[in-house]
């Protein structure tokens, strides 16, 4: 399989400044993102220092890429610095420390004046941020630790020292060597004299999406209606004006310096409402989904932008009762053997008496869906008998492909109980057998009848059988087993099985 990997880089010439055309963005949903631009530049043959300032304060340096499209100019990076300190005064303090500068003090009902002050300490401790990001919390703490001890200003006035500024600190001109937000300097090389569209990309930290999707039902019927958003958040540090935006789908590999070291990104398919035109599309690329929003969007910095990108109707879903009686702690067993699991009588005889809900429907295009659907949270609502929309549970799916079944789980029903007991428990470890009985009673306090689906864990062994039983019961995995037990209004019901195991 042919793999793509997209790093490129920024470009802005020193000796003039240019403005980027329209900015694209790929957005994976795990906190990181693409970005693209097609900057006019004009180099002259030889070495270029060049200065790019619209980048991202989380951008990937080792990511970026710079290339001329046509292939016709050859450029190599010399040099590249990129900083992320942009001033501030707790930097500009940094910069002056055991110089003199002047503070403007105020004072209630008196005129201001200039105070001069020496920088004895500006207690700017830089990088704590990108300290955790790259050497991760063992540094960070540290460089906290040091912060916490030196956060504090020192500032030497008529011969006294002060634990804090006397007053407004008045910089004298701002050098060379300050930057008013994150930058990268380079040094170029070009084999040739002339002005080029350079096409630059990078990746950057700090932007994500995420879909979401709310379904409503009728007050008398299971069809349902379903609307899906792509929620985009960008804290990236960066504004994106009028940016061509794609969403991409699917377990791509990302390795990350933070302690999420594995990104990946979910399967997804969007399409829009039948009476309007699709306000995001999508396509198979590699192996994974893009999605591409129908307009370009202004994506400002520190914030969350929404997109609806599915609406349909009549999904036909079926509500579906599960009792899973069987309660374990299994973090208490965590690491006993299968051997151990057998031969303990207290694993599997505590009961749970609660009746699960789930929403079940086939995500197939005869269902009006038919679409990957992403990862993402299902918020499930009612419609009342005055036509009010009641919240009735809401749960998160996987990534779903197309013509696979959906079961989200809602709630636990208030008028279905369970009760499961056992009422055998036999082992012979001479001959390797093990014979368990349950008996498990279902009561449906319901005023018209229901269907539970009972579900029982075979965990002790691999080889069972069913060898007695009160119901038929489907096999829904090597270990799993499903019973299919109908009530009537008011009803309890009692059923019983016994599981043989050999070893």
């Amino acid at each position: 399989m042919k793999r793509t990997l997209v790093l490129m880089s920024i470009l802005s010439v020193s000796a003039c400044v240019v403005s980027a055309s329209q900015p694209a963005l790929t957005i994976y949903n795990q906190n990181f993102a693409v970005v693209r631009d097609s900057v006019p530049v004009d180099l002259k043959q030889g070495v270029n220092d060049v200065r790019f300032t619209e980048t991202t304060a989380h951008l990937e340096p080792d990511s970026v890429i710079l290339r001329d499209p046509s292939g016709k100019t050859k450029l190599q990076i010399l040099e590249q610095n990129y900083r992320n300190d942009p001033v501030s005064q707790e930097l500009l303090l940094s910069i002056f420390e055991g110089k003199t500068i002047e503070f403007l003090v105020t004072e209630p009902n008196q005129p201001a004046k200039i105070v001069p002050g020496k920088i004895i300490r500006s207690g700017y401790v830089p990088h704590a941020q990108e300290a955790m990001q790259r050497y991760g919390q063992t540094y960070y703490r540290s460089q906290m630790s040091a912060a916490g001890m030196t956060a504090q200003p020192i500032i030497e006035v008529d011969g006294k020292l002060r634990f804090s500024l006397p007053g407004q600190p008045l910089f004298p001109q701002l050098g060379g060597d300050t930057i008013l937000k994150p930058t990268i300097d380079w040094r170029i090389n070009s084999d040739k004299a002339g002005k080029l569209e350079a096409e630059l990309a990078y990746i950057t930290g700090g932007m994500s999406w995420e879909a979401s999707y709310n379904i409503v039902a009728p007050e008398k019927s299971d069809l349902l209606d379903l609307v899906g958003w792509v929620t985009m958040d960008n804290q990236s540090g960066k504004t994106f004006e009028n940016a061509k935006i794609k969403l991409m789908a699917g377990d791509v590999s990302k390795i990350q310096r933070r302690e999420d070291v594995f990104l990946g990104n979910e399967e997804f398919a969007v399409q829009g409402a039948a009476a309007a035109p699709p306000t995001v599309t999508e396509k198979a690329f590699e192996d994974y989904h893009l999605y591409s929003l129908a307009r370009p969007a202004t994506l400002h910095d520190r914030e969350t932008k929404q997109v609806e990108f599915i609406r349909t109707n009549g999904v036909k879903s079926e509500r579906v009762y599960v009792y899973d009686g069987m309660k374990i702690d299994w973090q208490r067993y965590r690491g006993y053997s299968m051997e151990n699991m057998r031969n303990n009588q207290e694993i599997g005889n505590e009961s749970d008496p609660k009746v699960a809900i789930m929403r079940e429907f086939r995500n197939s295009e005869a269902n009006h869906l038919g679409l990957p659907l992403p990862k993402g949270r299902v918020r499930f609502y009612k419609q009342d008998e005055d036509k009010q929309l009641e919240f009735t549970g809401e749960n998160v799916i996987d990534h779903t492909p197309r013509d696979e079944t959906l079961r989200v789980y809602t709630g636990n029903a208030f008028d279905l109980v369970g009760e499961r007991r056992r009422t055998n428990y036999k082992i012979d470890t001479s001959k390797n057998w093990l014979d368990e009985s349950f008996e498990i009673k279902l009561r449906n306090h319901k005023k018209e009848p229901v269907e539970i689906r009972v579900i029982e864990h075979l965990f002790r062994w691999f080889t069972w059988d069913i060898t007695e039983k009160s119901d038929p019961f489907v096999k829904t995995n090597a270990q799993t087993v499903e019973f299919r037990v109908q009530l009537k209004p008011d009803e309890e019901k009692t059923m019983r099985y016994t599981v043989h195991y050999s070893w």
